[in-house]
């Protein structure tokens, strides 16, 4: 007989290192004589799409198209220190330190746009490739106009941003305070179905919310959600370790089993949007706090379904089994 049911698994997770460790990163924003701009941030994109998120951010910045920013990631010779990519910190700490650099370049930029201009650099700006006064938008030049009349003058237009995450730890006594700058929330629901005879378990499909602040690029997010929850049903159903007289038994991937594309099912993903105010634009992170709530989801699941409790994971077909006779 096939049972399906429902569970629910809610979780909250801190944003950088925390708990008075070092979290800090640096970034480089440098304006070239063609006025495209190159990005130095020692961020290791790992997949999870850092390079396009802090293009976007010294874009936005800048005031100049995203298809004209470039970036040097993760390259030891030539990029400041921007820490590990762990934590699901990098676009809220790299993203800062690039959004600080990025601002330091444009006030230099506008002093030098002032001298040409003939007022005062706050009553100029720079939007969609323009250099314009705010007071009478019609008087503008183009940006990459700007940046190579500053190169032909000498001008060099650079900067480096260092952004501190480090939070103090709680107080030691009490328990009380902010062990981290900030966190992201999630609830996920999880559908499944187990069939009684065999005790596989098939998860149907998962809902997926999560509060990751501003989302700067929301494709990035929804992908970010999808790798975490196959992670996730992983760690619920099939990643099992056996160890024997002290030797592991499941030493490959031929007897240690992860999620296929086959096996990972609709994921309906929502993003909440609850700007923090000290993250770049608002934003704060997704990344491993993603993987949190799907076990549990799924144990709830199983146990909706089938009326009994798996208190160790992975949820095999054999303890399920096992269960389920116990239970009769």
């Amino acid at each position: 007989m096939k049972k399906r049911g429902r569970g629910i698994g809610c979780n909250l997770y801190g944003i950088g290192y925390g708990f008075n460790r070092p979290d800090h990163s640096a970034a480089t924003v440098d304006v070239t004589d063609d006025g495209t701009v190159i990005v130095y941030s020692g961020c290791c994109d790992m997949g999870q799409g850092s390079d396009t998120v802090l293009c976007q951010i010294a874009a936005e910045t800048l005031g100049v198209p995203y298809e004209d920013v470039s970036i040097v990631s993760a390259d030891t010779g030539r990029t400041p220190d921007a820490g590990a990519s762990t934590a699901s910190r990098q676009t809220y700490v790299s993203g800062n330190a690039v959004k600080k650099a990025a601002e330091e370049v444009k006030a230099k930029l506008l002093e030098f746009a002032a001298e040409m201009f003939g007022c005062e650099p706050e009553k100029l700006d720079i939007k969609d490739g323009k250099v314009f006064r705010k007071d009478d938008p019609s008087d503008f030049m183009p940006f990459k106009e700007l940046a190579k009349d500053a190169h032909q003058r000498g001008k060099q237009f650079i900067a480096f941003g260092w952004y501190d995450n480090t939070t103090k730890d709680v107080d030691q006594e009490t328990n009380q305070g902010d062990a981290y700058a900030t966190y992201i929330y999630a609830t996920q629901v999880v559908d499944v179905e187990v069939d009684t005879e065999t005790g596989e378990v098939t998860v149907l499909q998962v809902f997926a919310a999560h509060d990751v602040g501003r989302a700067i690029n929301p494709m990035n997010i929804e992908q970010q959600v999808e790798g975490a929850v196959a992670q996730g049903l992983g760690y619920a159903l099939m990643e099992e370790i056996i160890l024997k007289e002290g030797r592991t038994m499941t030493p490959g991937f031929n007897k240690f089993l992860i999620p296929t594309a086959m096996d990972v099912p609709r994921v309906i993903t929502s993003i909440v949007e609850d700007p923090e105010p000290k993250g770049p634009y608002g934003a704060k992170g997704v990344g491993e706090g993603a993987i949190i709530p799907t076990a549990a989801a799924t144990i709830n699941a199983v146990y909706d379904a089938i009326g009994v409790r798996i208190t160790e994971l992975p949820i095999t077909p054999e303890k399920i089994l096992k269960a389920l006779a116990e239970k009769q």
